[in-house]
């Protein structure tokens, strides 16, 4: 990896309630105090990379993040949030605005990851981080949900003013290899960018957790999304079970071992300390190239399709 990043990243899209938060996407309701172990225990292990973003319960999950971030010196921390086109104001400068909240929310005036959040008008948004990163109010630029074109063509506008790509950050799990097919994580292994998976357990679809007998809770996007499918997965999840007792594993494990083997840095949801457990040990785990292919060769089969809703196709 081209920086000193822990092996897993810790997504708080869950964290927080309200638009596009952790109730209505997740069926879960975490404040504050819920979450504080989980926070405190991601540290004591040093995984200390925070993802997060503004559309996040509209705030709400940069404040939680803010309120305990500001308990560790800033230097401990490495913190991810993003620019959001849909969200944008009409100003001169909607992108400077919109980090100034997050700022503001995170306690902090400098973010370590600063992503476009998708790719909704690259030439017009792209210009607007060069600023940013000259000002010193962001260390690092990336871009997220966008494809191979879209990545080289940022490239292009940031590397004239001197600032480069540093993160891509993309759905990518066994069930949702789009990325890799499309030349992504080649084009990012080649030029010495950190991509970053998103959707590694597939909102819990690959955690074994659930199954036909078992579904997802009723009531929330990820049950409408996965319940169905559930049936189609069966084999591969019960195959990462047996790999996983060879390792003494879970299948979460498995699935995170698997994002990390492919070179790519998985941002795991964390809601439990259990969550955090999952990712330090999977950290650990070295599957064998059989193993791996044989976990492809089931996902490959399973055939189904994970794209969100707000993602367009990688491979054009």
């Amino acid at each position: 990896m081209s920086n000193n990043y822990p092996p897993v990243a810790f997504g708080t899209w869950s964290w927080g309630v309200g638009a596009v938060g952790g109730d209505q996407v997740f069926g879960n309701h975490l404040g504050e105090e819920d979450l504080k172990p989980v926070f405190d225990a991601a540290m004591k292990e040093h995984f200390n990379l925070w993802d997060t973003a503004v559309v996040y319960g509209m705030g709400a999950s940069e404040s939680i993040l803010g309120s305990y971030s500001k308990t560790y010196p800033r230097d401990n921390l490495i913190l991810s949030t993003k620019f959001t086109p849909q969200i944008a104001d009409t100003s001169d400068d909607p992108m400077d605005n919109m980090i100034e909240g997050s700022l503001q929310r995170l306690g902090t005036d400098y973010i370590d990851i600063y992503w476009i959040h998708n790719p909704a008008d690259v030439e017009k948004w792209t210009p607007y981080l060069i600023p940013l990163v000259k000002s010193g109010k962001v260390l690092k630029v990336g871009v997220s949900n966008h494809n191979l074109n879209e990545i080289k063509r940022a490239e292009e506008i940031l590397s004239k003013e001197g600032v480069h790509i540093s993160a891509v950050q993309n759905h990518y799990s066994l069930l949702y290899r789009s990325s890799e097919r499309a030349g992504i994580l080649d084009y990012c292994r080649d030029n010495n960018i950190d991509f970053f998976a998103y959707m590694v357990l597939e909102q819990g679809a690959l955690s074994g957790k659930y199954s036909v007998k078992n579904p997802l809770p009723a009531g929330s996007q990820r049950a409408e999304t996965y319940n169905p499918v559930l049936d189609r997965i069966e084999n591969l999840v019960e195959r990462m079970k047996h790999i996983g007792e060879k390792h003494n594993a879970s299948v979460s494990q498995i699935a995170i071992a698997w994002a990390i083997s492919k070179g790519t840095i998985p941002i795991i949801g964390v809601t439990k300390p259990l969550h955090v457990e999952d990712a330090v040990k999977a950290s650990k785990i070295v599957l064998t190239d059989n193993e791996i292919s044989e976990i492809e060769q089931l996902a490959e089969k399973a055939n189904v399709d994970t794209k969100g809703s707000w993602e367009n196709s990688m491979e054009i």
